[in-house]
């Protein structure tokens, strides 16, 4: 009894303690498995047999980056080409040609047959105007002056500025394409630019046939093939 007296107060005791040790225990092994998930977690991407990949990142573009260069078919110039009512009918687009201009035509909205068709020396398209060099000269699109001159005689047809006769088919449209040597960029960016005329009649190249004038075409014809009128026309820009 008395060894058993004894004893008791030291069993209890060491049972509160434990009891009081069993969070602790619980808690450093939770800790201690929490602590072997992060190791594990860390250590995964080394111990996994799948093969690393890394993003591969495409260099940033830009229109400047993409767009070509040189291209032969850009476009030098442009002439939107509109009657005196200034309804629109098309553009003219000039491109360079081994040395030459390309004009390419497309237009619509007219009537059919044929018209002459020129690059004038004026950048000015007034549908009620004068002549540069004569006031007294008035009607649709005078501002834009005569036909860029030439060089062999500066007379119709050897104008710089003449060009084929434009066709212009039963749907009203006229789609033409023509190279010349005869111009260049110079002569069309000029300190006072130049323009696209389309004329009311054919152009008979100033070709007159003997039988009918004995002394050949007149100054008139020379000047643009008795063409007639102005009916539209189109400042060239680029």
């Amino acid at each position: 009894m008395t060894s058993s007296n004894r004893h008791a107060p030291s069993s209890r005791h060491e049972r509160r303690l434990w009891r009081s040790a069993i969070p602790a225990l619980a808690l450093g092994v939770a800790l201690s498995v929490s602590a072997c998930g992060n190791d594990s977690a860390g250590d995964a991407p080394a111990e996994s047999n799948t093969p690393e990949t890394t993003a591969v990142s495409m260099p940033e573009t830009s229109a400047t980056d993409t767009a070509p260069t040189d291209d032969p078919n850009e476009a030098l110039a442009t002439a939107g080409i509109a009657d005196v009512n200034g309804a629109a009918l098309g553009d003219v687009t000039f491109t360079e040609q081994d040395g030459s201009l390309q004009l390419t035509v497309n237009l619509e909205g007219m009537e059919p047959g044929f018209y002459g068709f020129h690059v004038h020396e004026i950048g000015k398209c007034e549908p009620d105007s004068a002549a540069p060099d004569d006031a007294s000269d008035t009607g649709a699109f005078k501002s834009s002056g005569g036909h860029i001159p030439g060089q062999e005689g500066n007379v119709h047809p050897n104008h710089a500025g003449d060009l084929p006769t434009l066709l212009v088919g039963e749907d009203g449209t006229a789609l033409m394409t023509v190279t010349t040597d005869r111009l260049d960029q110079s002569l069309l960016m000029d300190d006072d630019g130049s323009a696209v005329v389309i004329h009311a009649q054919p152009d008979n190249f100033a070709n007159i046939p003997t039988r009918y004038a004995a002394d050949g075409p007149d100054e008139e014809t020379k000047k643009a093939g008795d063409a007639g009128e102005r009916m539209a026309c189109g400042v060239v820009q680029n």
